[in-house]
């Protein structure tokens, strides 16, 4: 019973109800001046050209989501749009619409008067009152007992006002509702947004961990060393990396704050040195030979290869330790080409295993190159090739 009860309580029940009321305004002024049946006719005549001006669909969205749904900003929730036109096929359905709106709202708009006039009559009949109508109802010879039919109008009139609520929002969501091409734009606006979360949690791994990784390994040897004036190194090239992470946090922080704001002031390809020294002072023999003109490589490819480098002198530090590491950076014929190649000094990771690995290979992927990640003749062996284009 209370369940029934429940759509009473809700300020959009009423609403939904003004929504129809709405709609039969204008045509009822005009039947009060012409005293026509052919009035609600003409009426669904002018709604024809009206539906076909653009703008209709965003006076019509605006007000169906406010008094239909009772949301006022953007949802999509709602299921309803509030864009103007842009095809013939939204025009189509925005006519059906204000057809379907006009005939609900004065089918509603009748049975709720009659009922509410009928519920009136009832109990004047039963108290021995006059009665303006509602006859059908009247028994005659036992006026007391119109009052028991009392409860049958009451919840026909509460049906109708629910019902015809909610046949009115159905059909909002489904006549005013996106288009499959605005739920095309929708799902590959999301799939954006997907994707650039995908890069920054990418780019948060890759360099907070290869910061930490770093620190990890100088702090260690400055400890074993005993030496002032290497431990005073090696805090100096914690310091350097530790800033260099922070100024990744802050702007990877500032991108999420401001989902608008252009992704900018992301390390490239030509600030390689930085990585190459850093990995130097961890105790890393870093042989490292660059060809071909690296600022030319268009800034995607540059950005995703510096990660690259990031992540595989990472890995070395953290899983081979302080050991000869050579690098390889090649631009020529079309192509970017990576390597970073050094001596193993245990058993390989399985197939598939560790998340740096596979994130080199989900960059790759993702700009159209390949990744070859695995032991070579004693070595542990990272090999990438990035298309330019």
């Amino acid at each position: 019973m209370i369940r029934l009860l429940r759509p009473f309580g809700r300020t959009v029940t009423y609403t939904r109800l003004l929504h129809l009321f709405i709609a039969i305004v204008w045509p009822s002024l005009w039947l009060f001046l012409e005293e026509a049946w052919w009035t609600w006719a003409a009426a669904a005549v002018v709604l024809l050209p009206v539906g076909l001006v653009p703008a209709m669909r965003t006076v019509e969205g605006l007000q169906a989501r406010l008094l239909l749904t009772g949301q006022r900003h953007d949802s999509d929730s709602a299921g309803i749009v509030v864009a103007p036109s842009a095809s013939w096929s939204d025009r189509g359905r925005l006519v059906v619409w204000l057809q379907a709106r006009l005939l609900i709202g004065c089918a509603t708009s009748v049975f709720t008067a009659n009922l509410l006039m009928a519920a009136v009559d009832l109990v004047a009949a039963a108290f021995g009152g006059d009665t303006a109508s509602g006859e059908p109802f009247l028994l005659e010879g036992h006026s007391r007992w119109h009052v028991l039919l009392l409860p049958l109008v009451s919840v026909t009139l509460a049906a109708t006002v629910v019902g015809s609520g909610r046949l009115i929002t159905a059909l909002a969501r489904r006549l005013l509702g996106p288009s499959p091409a605005e739920r095309l734009a929708a799902m590959e606006e999301r799939t954006e947004q997907l994707l650039e979360r995908t890069r920054i949690a990418r780019e948060l791994h890759d360099s907070i961990g290869h910061a930490l990784t770093v620190a990890v390994v100088q702090a260690g040897a400055a400890r074993a060393a005993g030496d002032p004036a290497f431990t005073e190194r090696a805090l100096d090239a914690i310091e350097e990396t530790g800033r260099a992470a922070l100024e990744d946090l802050e702007r990877v922080l500032g991108v999420l704050r401001e989902s608008g704001r252009p992704v900018g002031g992301r390390p490239a390809l030509t600030d390689a040195d930085r990585l190459l020294e850093s990995a130097r002072a961890s105790g890393a023999q870093v042989d490292a030979a660059m060809t071909g003109p690296l600022d030319t490589v268009p800034g995607p490819v540059s950005r995703e290869g510096y990660r690259i480098l990031q992540e595989a002198l990472t890995n070395v530090l953290r899983h081979a330790g302080a050991v000869p590491v050579r690098v390889r950076i090649a631009v020529d014929d079309g192509s970017l080409g990576l390597e970073v190649r050094n001596p193993l000094t245990g058993a390989p990771p399985g197939p598939g295993r560790g998340s740096g690995l596979r994130g080199i290979r989900e960059r790759a992927a993702l700009l159209g190159g390949r990744a070859h990640t695995g032991p070579d003749r004693g070595d542990w062996r990272v090999r990438v090739e990035l298309p330019l284009r």
